[in-house]
């Protein structure tokens, strides 16, 4: 019994560990089973997918590539671009792709369009996308083509925008006919063509059915008026006309500039609404015009008006030039002469006269320079720094007023924070800004006396030596006299400066009996002659 119960339990554990490895066997067999069947789901669903995107990878490279060209030239048009602006118009001889799945199966179409405005999409219908934008044409080919495939994976894209040929004509440089897009705008397409007669004001477009608008292009540029600067079509066809009145604005108005007026427009109209309005400043009892064109005067004739003929809008005619006089014209002046440049930047000095525009500074410049009562010349200078330049001798200037010299130290004023002066100008002062030259006199006892170079830390006998040396007959112990630009002495130890004299002097006691010896010989010669004669002739006993 002992056996059999062993038996027994034995086959028991068998039976448990062959069933387990059986069960353990269905277990991975069916684990393959499921991993083998999502496999296959994967790979179909990959395929459909895969087959969708290389549609959309290959419709939207077609459209990059041809956008790239597009940047490469710019008259070419840029099929992206095209694409961001909404209002886009379909346009005869644009090209669009069509992409979609048909089950499994991927179907892409070329859709040109030609002038009759009429597009079939596949075998699933026809549009007529006149006078329709890009996404209007965009949504119904997609509607379209979803109510036979909804699966499909609709693309609809620009891939070619069209050009077209546009005819500019009327007062132009020559009647042309040039390429455009459908982004062209009329602005961009005309201005090369303009003469100087050219209305900016008065253009007019025939499109290709015949329908005639006028356009202004100042209301498009002033006023953001767009619908005056419209796109252009296939067919249109420009007519440029001629200007009627133009003027000029200049002085103390917001905006100067050069105007063309329309009919009933005249002086009133031109300073508020095209010069947008006078300048605080601006004087109304001076105003003047020029009118260059007159049936008396050959050579043109000018008019002073005033506050009453702006109420009054006095009439202009065309190539009339309007300049708004300013309360700053009326300021007193300073003039600035010498060393100086008329660099016109600073604001607070408003207008400047430069009676000598040389700006390399080999000719002395007068400046006449406007201030305000009151106005020191610290605070002048400081704010017209720009005025002087590397040959302005700042340390040795002046002041002229009438007979009266006032010298001034402009490079404290410019760069020294402690320095403080009160010199206020005076009307018609003259402020004499010397040029600082960069040379160095050598004269007397040398060889080749002239003006030499200015070397920085170089004492006499470098300069000296520039001239030749010493006439040593003529010059004894290297005896030399250093003298500045005003006139005060230096030793010989001190560098010599910009501008100092060095003199050899003549101090050889030879020399000086050589030079006069001859005259000397000949005097007593002539007096020693004349007491011989006069002794032989018996005058002297």
């Amino acid at each position: 019994m002992k056996i059999l119960r062993n038996f027994t339990k034995v086959s028991i554990l068998v039976l448990f560990f062959a069933s387990g490895f059986a069960f353990a066997q269905d277990a991975a067999t069916l684990q393959k089973m499921l991993k083998s069947q999502n496999q296959t789901t994967y790979s179909a669903t990959k395929t459909v997918t895969q087959q969708k995107t290389e549609m959309e990878n290959e419709v939207m490279s077609s459209v990059v590539s041809k956008s790239r060209i597009g940047q490469q030239a710019n008259d070419t048009p840029d099929a992206q671009l095209a694409m961001s602006e909404s209002s886009y118009p379909v346009t005869a001889g644009d090209v669009y792709t069509l992409a979609f799945a048909a089950g499994a199966t991927p179907v892409s179409y070329s859709i040109p369009v030609d002038s009759t405005y009429k597009i079939r999409i596949a075998n699933l219908g026809v549009i007529d996308c006149k006078n329709l934008t890009y996404l209007q044409l965009k949504n119904m080919v997609t509607g379209i083509v979803q109510k036979n495939y909804p699966m499909g994976g609709v693309q609809f894209v620009l891939t070619s925008p069209a050009t077209f040929r546009v005819t500019i004509t009327g007062e132009v440089v020559k009647t042309v006919q040039k390429n455009a897009w459908a982004l062209t705008r009329l602005s961009t397409f005309i201005k090369e063509s303009f003469t100087d007669y050219s209305s900016s004001r008065n253009i007019k477009i025939v499109s290709e059915s015949g329908e005639e608008k006028t356009y202004d292009l100042f209301l498009a540029d002033r006023k953001g008026d767009l619908s005056q600067d419209p796109y252009l079509r296939p067919g249109d066809k420009i007519v440029v006309n001629r200007i009627s009145r133009r003027v000029a604005l200049n002085g103390a108005v917001e905006r100067p500039g050069v105007y063309e007026l329309l009919d009933g427009e005249n002086l009133k109209k031109l300073i508020d609404y095209y010069g947008n309005g006078f300048e605080s400043l601006a004087d109304l009892s001076r105003i003047e015009l020029y009118r260059s064109v007159t049936g008396n005067h050959d050579s043109g004739e000018k008019l002073y008006l005033n506050e009453q003929s702006y109420v009054d809008d006095f009439k202009l005619i065309c190539y009339d030039e309007i300049t708004i006089s300013t309360f700053e014209d009326l300021k007193p002046v300073v003039f600035v002469e010498g060393a100086v440049t008329n660099t016109n930047t600073n604001t607070n000095t408003n207008t400047n006269t430069n009676t000598n525009t040389n700006t390399n500074l080999v000719a002395s410049t007068k400046i006449a320079m406007r201030f305000n009562n009151g106005e020191d010349y610290a605070f002048f200078v400081r704010n017209n720094k720009d005025m002087f330049t590397a040959v302005s001798d700042l340390e040795n200037a002046y002041i002229l007023r009438g007979s009266e010299t006032i010298p001034v130290d402009l490079s404290k004023m410019l760069y020294d924070a402690t320095y403080y002066s009160k010199i206020e100008i005076k009307y018609n002062d003259r402020l004499i800004v010397p040029f600082k030259q960069f040379f160095v006199t050598v004269s007397g006892a040398v060889y080749s006396p002239g003006r030499y170079p200015y070397i920085p830390d170089r004492t006499w006998d470098y300069y000296v030596g520039l001239a030749g040396g010493f006439i040593k007959e003529k010059n004894k112990m290297d005896a030399v006299t250093i003298i500045d630009i005003n006139g005060k002495k230096h030793k010989k130890t001190e560098f010599i400066l910009p501008e100092m004299t060095i003199d050899a002097k003549a101090n050889s006691g030879l020399y000086y009996f050589n030079q006069y010896a001859p005259v000397i010989t000949t005097i007593l010669s002539a007096v020693s002659t004349s007491i011989s004669v006069l002794a032989v002739t018996g005058v002297i006993n």
